[in-house]
């Protein structure tokens, strides 16, 4: 469920962003914050400010001198527009997407995305503003982003990577003439997420050759400089193109950085400076910054406030929260997010009203080459305001931590996050917490979920968002972004077939532990609504009880604000018959199945 604000930028004495508008079927509307104070629309009803580059979609939208640019949901073309007005596009009708948006001078440059399903091809474009033709620049990687110019306009900068590589394993940072020639590989090996030109003959760029993601000044020859050499991570994994870390005001660096546990915003003064701390009250930042000589806007959250954009003072610290006050339920009804680690599985827990041992789900993040963090959580509040405690695992294979505790999950998903989720729920019972424990999670948390109730025998059911139970063929079916995911996961196919058989939730649906719901919207790119299907069917054949819905016009993941109610009642419904208490409030759930 996307809730939150995405990206930031100030222009001028403005401070723009977006916002998913779930009442509106989900659109992401720009918005801004005049110098007035006031907030209000840029993009105009029934336009959509998102793309579907590499699926996951990337920045979608740049102000330009009072003007916004931006991609189109609907047909994935870019358009322009004065704050309110109708669109006009910028680039040809087809099927074309484009993301990864930046403006240099009058143009937009992005990453350019056609073909369809497996065979896809992509380059970066260069799009005039006045509607000329546009022309294509860089093609040299498979994958491509974080296109940039240098400051005197002779050069560009981008990132890319190819098959079988995740941009998590191994990218290139790369440099070429701006009217063509031969390119130059300044940084390979190691993981780039962002770049951004310093001047005219060096950049800074946060990359993992140490296993944490820092920022290294990287000079035109290739020499590079670790600017804080910290078991920090400054960087995340790129799921969407266009992700910000650090932004630049001047000589000066403002960037996020930490753990999953804590994400602080810090300024580096002067390369070499030690990190000093802007943003205290706040535990996670989203991959989104934007910074001019005197201020930072960013988009921040901690266990009593949920995501907002905040504006802070780079020298003072004082800050003004620009986004519109989020409605709350009274604060008792909030649960505070306790971090924990167990035997060196990360996790946070989110605890019910009242004492004693309470029925428990342990969420399971998608990816799984991501992270959660410890912030207010409506999502988990619904659950936990019901008598249902939560707990988050960052499993071995999470961000946050470095890359030994990201690769902890090279070839071993459905072992290592079967296994450190089951740790976190045996710990919730032996210590007294719980008394049942369920299981949940979407896509890859979908896949986890399903992998724990057939193979653990700890969990009383399974509750899968858009999972994946058959992995070779969701390898074979998938898109083009994550084709060859598996080959870190698992392994490379078909050496490896094996292991698929052994780990597949389908084909060991005998085992579970308990019921399972499933969910998918039957729009889905990534995760073909097949893959529930086929789970059900399985539980079916040996006689275990399942439900399964699915919504039309969702993709990956919900958007729609009836889609979310229906989603959340379900779910409570279902751990209603799992943990055996009565659901009034919420429509009954009947299980297919023997019982």
């Amino acid at each position: 469920m996307t809730d939150r604000p995405q990206w930031v930028e100030i222009s001028g004495d403005e401070v723009w962003w977006d916002e998913p508008r779930p009442h509106e079927g989900g659109r992401r509307c720009v918005v801004r914050s005049t110098s007035a104070g006031a907030v209000e629309d840029v993009l105009p009803k029934g336009w959509n400010a998102r793309n579907r580059v590499i699926e996951y979609g990337g920045r979608s939208w740049r102000p330009h001198r009072g003007r916004l640019v931006f991609t189109n949901w609907a047909d994935g073309r870019i358009y322009v527009c004065s704050p309110g007005a109708e669109p006009e596009p910028l680039t040809p009708e087809g099927p074309a997407r484009y993301g990864d948006l930046v403006v240099h001078g009058d143009e937009v440059w992005c990453v350019r995305e056609t073909g369809t399903a497996r065979d896809v091809q992509r380059d970066i474009v260069a799009v005039p503003l006045d509607g000329s033709p546009l022309r294509s620049v860089i093609k040299y990687h498979h994958f491509l982003m974080n296109p940039r110019i240098s400051p005197d306009g002779r050069q560009i900068a981008w990132i890319g990577w190819d098959h079988p590589d995740m941009p998590w394993d191994a990218t290139e940072l790369c440099v070429a003439p701006i009217e063509g020639g031969p390119h130059r590989v300044l940084l390979g090996g190691a993981s780039t997420v962002q770049a951004e030109w310093r001047d005219a003959d060096a950049l800074y760029a946060v990359t993992d050759p140490t296993g944490w993601w820092n920022i290294h000044l990287v000079e035109l020859d290739g020499t590079t400089r670790d600017l804080t050499p910290l078991p920090l991570e400054f960087g995340d994994a790129t799921w969407k193109l266009g992700g910000v870390f650090f932004a630049l005001a001047g000589e000066k660096i403002v960037a996020t950085y930490g753990t999953a546990d804590e994400r602080r915003l810090g300024v580096l003064d002067a390369p070499g400076s030690p990190m000093r701390d802007i943003g205290d009250g706040y535990t996670a930042w989203a991959p989104t910054l934007s910074a001019d000589g005197t201020h930072v806007v960013g988009v921040a959250a901690s266990p009593y406030k949920p995501y907002e954009v905040v504006r802070i003072d780079l020298e003072t610290g004082e800050r003004a929260v620009l986004s519109p006050e989020k409605p709350l339920p009274p604060a008792e009804l909030l649960p505070t997010p306790e971090p924990v680690t167990i035997d060196g599985v990360h996790a946070h827990l989110y605890a019910p009203p009242g004492a004693g041992p309470s029925p428990y789900v342990v969420f399971v993040h998608g990816g799984p080459t991501g992270s959660v963090a410890p912030v207010l959580d409506l999502e988990a509040a619904y659950f936990t305001s019901r008598g249902i405690g939560v707990a988050k695992v960052n499993y071995g294979g999470s961000t946050g931590y470095g890359r030994a505790y990201r690769e902890r999950l090279r070839h071993n998903w459905g072992v290592v996050d079967v296994k450190d989720s089951e740790t976190v729920a045996r710990w919730l019972v032996e210590s007294g917490r719980a008394e049942k424990v369920a299981i949940r999670g979407g896509s890859a948390g979908g896949w986890t979920s399903m992998a724990a109730l057939v193979r653990s025998g700890v969990f009383c059911g399974a509750v899968a968002h858009y999972g994946i139970s058959d992995p070779e063929g969701w390898a074979a079916e998938t898109h083009d972004f994550e084709s060859r995911y598996l080959d870190g996961l698992i392994g490379p196919l078909p050496e490896t077939r094996q292991r698929y058989l052994d780990r597949s939730p389908e084909l060991h649906a005998a085992g579970a532990s308990g019921p399972a719901l499933l969910m998918h919207g039957l729009e889905d790119k990534v995760v073909d609504p097949s893959q529930s299907e086929r789970f059900a069917a399985a539980l079916e054949r040996h006689g275990h009880r399942w439900a399964y819905l699915t919504f039309p016009g969702e993709q990956h993941g919900w958007r729609r604000e009836e889609t979310i109610v229906t989603v959340l009642e379900t779910e409570l419904a279902f751990y209603g018959l799992v943990f055996g208490f009565p659901t009034p409030e919420v429509p009954p759930l009947a299980l297919e199945g023997n019982a």
